[in-house]
This record gives structure tokens, C-alpha cells and sequence, in this order.
């Protein structure tokens, strides 16, 4: 019988994930689902720019993986049973169940509120397609001197902001950042974003935590109003909440706990990557969720998925980082080059060459996913029987 690989999640790492596998395994050995209720390809790294009116470029899964043997299922992921191996999903044909011998997690993360009253109710976010959709139906209906309000000071915000005040300079957008404006950068890039921020008209609420959010205001911790007619909430992201629900060994942040190669430490046929997980990068910090972080780990449990099949040598190239890509609108950019544990060191590139550099990692990334199965043909053995210890998992602690 087929090695049974469902993939749970289609985006930035589970499709990348999905097709380096299929590249290093042959199709007589394994069979390849990959499970997403979207039929496209989302592009998160780019969603302020939908918000802010700009189209993106359809990306279909079907073309992506025509020919690749990937079977793509489009349905909603409604529950994982590790210890029956199996499934649950909905989709168009109903409820089913969907066995597995090797499972990779991608379910990866949505808007977090932080349990701020009504962030949920009247906020809008920009973590998934139908919220950068909304938002967008809203921004379209705002007129001239109507204001906004980005919370959260983060790289989700600095481009969600810069974004909605350069394709909209008619209103009036503000930015709430519970800390200094970029303080987590270099005195340059700290500048650069000031500049980019006091020249698009965008007002900086500089150590400022909301808590609370109505229909036309957010309320400060010092008991101030900063009048919205629309507030857009980054403050960050919360893991998908399928995981906290099984026998795996979670993080307190709901991640799945992995080891180097991302495979589950509790339940060793299931394997995490990007946002779902809790790896571990240089320094011995946990890896940011950030697409940066999610296609290494990606590429890492691919390798060693691939590698424990076929007798193959498992990967040991860790994940480290080089720079933060910040887009500021269409024309303006930030390159903050970083140490490997992502600290800001003194280099960094602004102005259009950071914009044009940002734009290149985009699509690289996007060229990444679109075509999953090109690139060097690693050397395809025969699926061999999982060693005794491979399949019995360790005793869950969560």
C-alpha cells in the first residue's frame, strides 16, 4: 500500500511543503493530499495591499499542481485525531475523515485580539483573505477626512498603515504602537520609517496601549479617544486552535513543540511548520511567525519527511535570519538587515531599492509556491518500511 502524506493547509508552508514532497517522493510510493478550503493561492505577505484596493494576481492551486500528483481537497479542517491517525473535514460533499501515516500541520495563524473589548466586534484585520476583503469593501465607502486607526506598531502594521495612507491620502490614518515607531530597528530604519510616515500624513500614537474598541473610537490606557470611523487591528497572530484540542505537545501559544527537524516530540508522524510550530532558531529563541521564518521549516520537514522514507540523510541546516523586508506603500521600502537570531544590526536599505527588493522577495515567494515541483531533482529511492521506533509515538504531555 501507499505511504498516506496529508498536507493540512495551502499556504506559504504547507504548499511549499506539499511540493518539494511530491518532487522527492515517487507518486507508486506515496500518495499526496493536500487539504485548504480555498481554491487560490493566498498571498498573506500582500493582503494590505488588497485591503487598500490593489488587485493581486489569481493564483489557482489546480494549475499550480496540475500534474504533480498533489490531490488537492478543498475542504475545512474541523478536527485532528493524532492518535487515530485520521482527519476530520468538511467540504462541499459533506463531513468525511481523511487517514494518514504521516501528517504535516499547516493550518498556521489568524488575527489575534488580545481579548480587547470590542477589537472582535468593530475591528477589521488583514490575517486572511476575507478580512483584507472586508476591510477593503469599507475603505472604499470612507470619504475625504474620515479617519482610520491601525493598532499595532509591528511590520503588519508599519504596511498596513503606510499602504492605506499612500493609496488614500484623502483620509486621515493614525498608527497606535504600544511602544517607540520601530523601535525594534536600527537608528536608520527608525529614521527612514519616521520620514516615510511624517511625509504620508500618518499621526503616531507612540507608546499607546488600546483597550477598547467601539464603533467610531478606540480608548487608550490613559483613558484618551482616538476618533475611527474604521480601526484596523495587527497587534498579532494566534495560532489555528485544532492543535490544543488533540494529544500533541503544545506550547502555551498553542504551537505544536517540534524537534530540529520538524517532526512532532510526542507524536513523531506528525510533523508542524510555519506559524503552527514551535521551532527553535539561533540563540535557542523560537522562530517568529512570519513568512520568513515558515518556508525554512517548510523545506526542513519535506527533507526529512523524505529522508525517513527513503533511507536518506536528514537535514541539519537550521534556520536562521538575514533581514526584515518592510514595505512602506508602492514607492518606499525598509531592508533592516539583522543578525541570525534577528536583531537589528546598523545596516539597513531604504527608499525605492528597498521597495523594488521587497517587491523581489514577493514574488520569489510566490514563484516558490506556483511552481513547487521545479527546481533539482533529488535523488528518488523507494519508500522503506518506518523503523519500529518511528512509529510509536513518545507519551503525549499535552
Amino acid at each position: 500500500m501507499k505511504h498516506r502524506i496529508v498536507v493540512l493547509g495551502a499556504g506559504y508552508t504547507g504548499a511549499i511543503a506539499a511540493g518539494r514532497l511530491a518532487r522527492r517522493l515517487r507518486r507508486e510510493d506515496v500518495s499526496l493530499t493536500l487539504v485548504d478550503a480555498e481554491p487560490d493561492f493566498v498571498e498573506r505577505v500582500r493582503l494590505h495591499q488588497l485591503a487598500a484596493g490593489q488587485d493581486l494576481t489569481p493564483r489557482p492551486f489546480a494549475a499550480m499542481f496540475a500534474g504533480t500528483g498533489v490531490r488537492l481537497k478543498l475542504a475545512r479542517v474541523t478536527g485532528v485525531d493524532v492518535d487515530r491517525r485520521t482527519v476530520a473535514v468538511t467540504g462541499a460533499d459533506g463531513s468525511e475523515e481523511l487517514s494518514y501515516d504521516t501528517l504535516v500541520y499547516a493550518l498556521g495563524s489568524g488575527w489575534d485580539t488580545g481579548g480587547v473589548p470590542g477589537a472582535a466586534e468593530h475591528a477589521y484585520d488583514i490575517a486572511g483573505r476575507p478580512g483584507a476583503l472586508r476591510l477593503r469593501d469599507r475603505l472604499a465607502g470612507l470619504e475625504a477626512g474620515q479617519r482610520v486607526v491601525v493598532v499595532g506598531g509591528g511590520l503588519t502594521g508599519l504596511e498596513a498603515a503606510t499602504e492605506i495612507a499612500e493609496a488614500r491620502p484623502e483620509l486621515d490614518v493614525a498608527l497606535a504602537a504600544r511602544g517607540g515607531l520601530g523601535d525594534w530597528l536600527s537608528p536608520k530604519g527608525r529614521a527612514h520609517v519616521r520620514k516615510v510616515c511624517g511625509r504620508l500624513g500618518i499621526t503616531t500614537h507612540e507608546h499607546t496601549a488600546v483597550t477598547g474598541v467601539e464603533a467610531d473610537r478606540v480608548t487608550t490606557a490613559e483613558g484618551a479617544d482616538l476618533p475611527a470611523e474604521v480601526t484596523v487591528w495587527t497587534t498579532g497572530f494566534a495560532v489555528h486552535p485544532i492543535a490544543r484540542a488533540t494529544t500533541l505537545e503544545i506550547a502555551d501559544t498553542g504551537q505544536i513543540v517540534v524537534d530540529p527537524t520538524m517532526r512532532s516530540v510526542s507524536h513523531p508522524e506528525v510533523y508542524a511548520v510555519g506559524d503552527a510550530a514551535l521551532a527553535m532558531g539561533p540563540g535557542d529563541k523560537p522562530l517568529r511567525m512570519s513568512c520568513a521564518s515558515g518556508v525554512p521549516t517548510a523545506w526542513q520537514a519535506a527533507d526529512a519527511i523524505a529522508a525517513r522514507l527513503t533511507g536518506g540523510k536528514l537535514p541539519t541546516t537550521a534556520a536562521r535570519y538575514f533581514n526584515q523586508c518592510i514595505s512602506l506603500g508602492r514607492r518606499e521600502g525598509l531592508i533592516q538587515y539583522v543578525t541570525a537570531d534577528d536583531r537589528a544590526v546598523s545596516a539597513a536599505v531604504t527608499g525605492r531599492v528597498a521597495a523594488l527588493y521587497k517587491e523581489v522577495v514577493c514574488k520569489g515567494a510566490a514563484w516558490g509556491v506556483a511552481n513547487p515541483t521545479l527546481g533539482r531533482l533529488a535523488r528518488r529511492r523507494p519508500v522503506m518500511e518506518p523503523r519500529p521506533e518511528e512509529t510509536q509515538a513518545a507519551p503525549a504531555s499535552a
